[in-house]
C-alpha cells in the first residue's frame, strides 16, 4: 500500500509541475468563465468550481507533502554522509533536524561568526594580492 501511495503522489506531484497541467487548469477556468453564460452565473455554476478546486487543493496538499517529506529525507541522509565522511566536520550536525530551536538558534549564531570571520580573512587574502599587482 505504501509503495503505491508512494508512486502515485511522486507521479502527481511531477504531474503538477508540467506547464502541460497548468495549461489545461488555465483552459478549465476559460471554460467554466465562459460557461456561465449559459447557466446564468447561477450559484450552482460557481459552487462546481469552488467545490471542485478545494477538493483538489486538499488532495494535492497530502500528495505534495507526502512527496517533499521524501525528497527532504533522502536530502539529509546525503547531507548526513557528507558530515560523516568529513573528519573535520562534527557529528552533532548529523542529526541536527532533530535539536530543539534554542539549540538550533546557538547554532545559526556560531555559524554567523564563522562567516564573518571567513569574510574578513577573504578581505584581507585579496587586499594582499592587490597589493602584490
Amino acid at each position: 500500500m505504501n509503495n503505491i501511495f508512494r508512486s502515485f503522489a511522486r507521479f502527481i506531484a511531477v504531474q503538477a509541475g508540467n506547464p502541460k497541467t497548468f495549461v489545461f487548469a488555465v483552459s478549465v477556468i476559460i471554460i467554466w468563465a465562459v460557461s456561465g453564460k449559459f447557466f446564468n452565473y447561477s450559484n450552482t455554476w460557481q459552487l462546481m468550481i469552488n467545490t471542485t478546486t478545494t477538493i483538489v487543493t486538499f488532495l494535492m496538499v497530502f500528495l505534495i507533502q507526502n512527496t517533499q517529506n521524501r525528497d527532504s529525507k533522502a536530502v539529509h541522509l546525503k547531507l548526513d554522509e557528507l558530515v560523516r565522511a568529513n573528519r573535520m566536520a562534527r557529528n552533532l550536525l548529523l542529526d541536527i533536524e532533530a535539536q530543539s530551536d534554542e539549540e538550533l538558534d546557538r547554532l545559526i549564531d556560531e555559524f554567523r561568526v564563522i562567516n564573518v570571520k571567513y569574510q574578513k580573512a577573504m578581505e584581507k587574502r585579496n587586499m594582499k594580492k592587490v597589493k602584490k599587482q
